[in-house]
């Protein structure tokens, strides 16, 4: 298991439309777990494909319930609503406020290409819909309602 390095707000990776994963290999099984060394050394709760320049429909997720590896995600249900601030491993230091839903359910594939469903609400819910964003070339910058703010403290103003 390795460390992967995670792309930066501004390379064109995280912009792309993600291919489908049609076989799971040993090499696809060595990302995910990359991805959750890479997603749990950076202190997320997420890591998408392009975030670590791979342009595949590849998911990792865990907000503290243990690992959820997604393929080939597509979210099928949404409903209700919640705003909150919103962070992202390839922008870090920087948070905005985005809408979300309150509940989602998707469909996604899983290391053994078993089919599955997921339904999610409140953290979960926003982490789905922020991984497959990323699946698809969108960046919750996009999504932001207002500025993007600074979300680092700086001890030696005593301000953020």
């Amino acid at each position: 298991m390795a460390l992967r390095n995670i792309r930066q707000f501004g390379d064109p990776v995280l912009r792309k439309e993600c291919k489908p994963i049609r076989l799971v290999t040993p090499r696809i099984k060595t990302l995910a777990e990359d991805m959750l060394d890479t997603m749990y050394a950076a202190n997320g709760v997420g890591l998408a494909g392009p975030q670590v320049g791979i342009v595949k429909q590849i998911v990792v997720i865990d907000i503290g319930d243990g690992p959820i590896v997604m393929l080939n995600p597509v979210i099928v249900e949404s409903s209700g609503e919640q705003t909150d601030s919103e962070g992202c491993l390839s922008y870090p230091g920087k948070a905005a406020d985005v809408t979300r839903p309150s509940f989602v359910k998707a469909e996604y594939d899983d290391l053994d290409m078993v089919h599955k469903t997921i339904e999610a609400e409140g953290l979960l819910a926003r982490a789905i819909c922020h991984e497959t964003d990323h699946l698809h070339g969108i960046i919750y910058t996009d999504l932001a309602k207002g500025e993007v703010y600074d979300t680092h403290y700086d001890e030696e103003e005593g301000e953020e």
